[in-house]
């Protein structure tokens, strides 16, 4: 079969390589799309990163480059192995991509798994990945999703994930109003979530291309642009003086973190989710007397259970979201360069690896 391969910085192959074993406990997957993420995009110009260089093994996947590259995967089930009960084949799923020891709580009241030692994802530590033709995961990590979730849309519920988790850090409720700045495919897919359960979202965003597309997809109720307008003033003016109760900071850059200090109302909940490659800096004396509080977050745990019935329920539609559908041969030309040098022409960038859904 045909898989992306991560070999180094600047080094991806399409490689021929064999087709995975279906083991007893796992779930055979023909991938039906593969979304290309800012990691992978990572990886791509400055890694590697997430994935382990060659010649030092991942500690619990235990390969290292090459690797099949890809985390945001939809398909259909091909094969399931033995002790496999409550999976069929035909049945559509996507991946939850981690990659834990096998002492880790995974169960259903578990809230760090995601954090445990030497975590990894899938497509990035190994263990195949969604840029391959087919994939063998362990049943835990396979989600059934209705069949009249679109299979396109469905690569997106794994970066929707990142958006639901990053809401729940946050302790947004109905009623609140949220601001999020930067509309790139996380600050949209959080604003998705937000709007979904009832907050206020107003979206901060300089590329007029982003903008638009916050506005074309509806997540937001309001989508401001930071080089014309006053954004905390505006903040204030849409919420009657207040500010807002929580903010989520998408773009890792300075003044996106001194807009949302200023903007937050007093015990307002400011959440990072952006990964930063350099040191940001906080004036603490604001944040000391406005009480802020402010938190990391990174990926999902036990989030696809709670995101897979808003796609299915339609409460929100990730249609808008993909910007382009390729095959695996222009994976390069058509998709990282697309991401990397022309970012705003695009948000989720879909890779057939077998080309059928093309």
């Amino acid at each position: 079969m045909k898989a992306a391969r991560y070999y180094d910085r600047g080094d991806i192959r399409i490689d021929e390589i064999p087709e995975p074993p279906v083991a007893a406990g796992e779930v055979g997957i023909d991938v039906a799309w593969c979304g290309i993420c800012g990691s992978d995009l990572h990886e791509y110009a400055e890694g590697p990163i997430f994935v382990p260089p060659a010649g030092h093994p991942q500690p619990i996947s235990g390969e290292s480059a090459p690797i099949t590259l890809g985390h945001e995967m939809s398909g259909v089930v091909s094969a399931v192995g033995e002790g496999v009960t409550d999976l069929a084949v035909g049945d559509h799923v996507v991946v939850e991509p981690y990659i834990v020891a096998d002492d880790v709580d995974t169960g259903p009241d578990s809230r760090s798994y995601h954090l445990s030692k030497d975590m990894n994802f899938i497509g990035l530590g190994g263990r195949g990945g969604g840029l391959g033709e087919k994939i063998s995961v362990k049943r835990r990590w396979v989600h059934k999703i209705a069949d009249t979730v679109p299979l396109d849309q469905a690569a997106l519920i794994e970066p929707l994930s990142v958006g639901y988790h990053a809401v729940e850090r946050s302790g947004a409720k109905a009623g609140d109003t949220a601001l999020v700045v930067g509309a790139g495919p996380i600050g949209l897919l959080t604003s998705a979530v937000l709007k979904a359960i009832g907050v206020t979202v107003i979206i901060s965003e300089p590329s007029p291309l982003r903008r638009q597309k916050a506005v074309d997809s509806g997540v937001a109720q309001h989508v401001l642009d930071p080089r014309s307008e006053d954004v905390v003033a505006r903040v204030r003016e849409l919420t009657g003086g207040a500010g807002a109760a929580v903010g989520f900071e998408c773009t890792s850059v300075q003044p996106a973190l001194d807009t949302l200090v200023d903007a937050l109302a007093p015990q307002g909940v400011l959440v990072v989710i952006a990964i930063w490659a350099h040191p940001g800096t906080f004036d603490l004396t604001k944040i000391v007397l406005k009480e802020l509080d402010v938190r990391g977050t990174i990926a999902y745990v036990n989030s696809h259970q709670k995101v897979i019935p808003l796609v299915e329920q339609g409460k929100v539609d990730l249609a808008p979201f993909i910007t382009g559908r390729i095959g695996l041969d222009h994976l390069i030309d058509q998709g990282f360069d697309t991401l990397i040098h022309h970012n705003e022409t695009a948000v989720k960038i879909l890779v057939s690896p077998s080309g059928r859904g093309l």
